[in-house]
């Protein structure tokens, strides 16, 4: 499929069929979007929690709105936010960068140099309010690469954070949970499968500015 076939395809999932599972090359296919989507600074606060286990999966349940995704999906994904992006933080990524392209530290400096004192005027709520902005970004990428793969998905924002924080003791990785994403195959009789895809007009939502 094409990109907009793809994006007309897709719909956020009600109903997933629990008897088809994705395979393990698409599970590193979505895993690796992750990892490539783009964040503020290039800094990835971001951390990504791959689940398949039904047991687990109907423990959370109770902590999702009882939404049904959760368990019949053949995997969920947690995208996580790092609790403690600070200047050792961003020390590191700045190590990753001088490791993986040799940039020369009087390229590197200024631009360290000015995120440290940044973050550093930030409050801890400013922090969590832009690293939750990144994982949003990740979510929109997983959903395009979802679509072009022919990855059934639903993203939801309905769940009790702190609960699957604390049953995936998540704490103690200094992550928090932020976004779910049960991926997997619909099931033949979701209906909401076929239904039109509802958008407003593109006339009423592109504004065009030309020379």
């Amino acid at each position: 499929m094409g990109n907009i076939k793809s994006l007309q395809w897709r719909y956020a999932t009600k109903k997933f069929d629990d008897s088809k599972q994705l395979s393990s090359e698409q599970i590193a296919i979505l895993k690796e979007s992750f990892n490539l989507t783009p964040t503020s600074y290039g800094l990835q606060p971001l951390k990504l929690v791959v689940i398949q286990h039904k047991e687990l999966q109907e423990q959370l349940l109770e902590h999702s709105a009882h939404q049904q995704q959760v368990v019949t999906a053949s995997h969920l994904l947690v995208i996580c936010i790092e609790k403690n992006v600070n200047s050792e933080f961003i020390k590191q990524n700045f190590e990753l960068v001088k490791d993986i392209r040799e940039t020369p530290e009087k390229i590197l400096k200024p631009f360290r140099e000015f995120l440290l004192k940044d973050f550093k005027n930030k409050t801890d709520e400013e922090i969590k309010i832009w690293a939750v902005n990144q994982a949003y970004l990740a979510l929109g990428n997983l959903l395009t690469v979802c679509a072009h793969e022919g990855i059934d998905a639903c993203p939801m924002e309905g769940f009790n954070a702190e609960k699957y924080d604390e049953v995936l003791n998540l704490d103690e990785k200094n992550l928090q949970s932020v976004l779910i994403l049960p991926v997997g195959y619909r099931a033949e009789d979701d209906i909401f499968a076929d239904l039109k895809k509802v958008r407003r007009p593109m006339e009423e939502t592109i504004i065009e500015i030309k020379e």
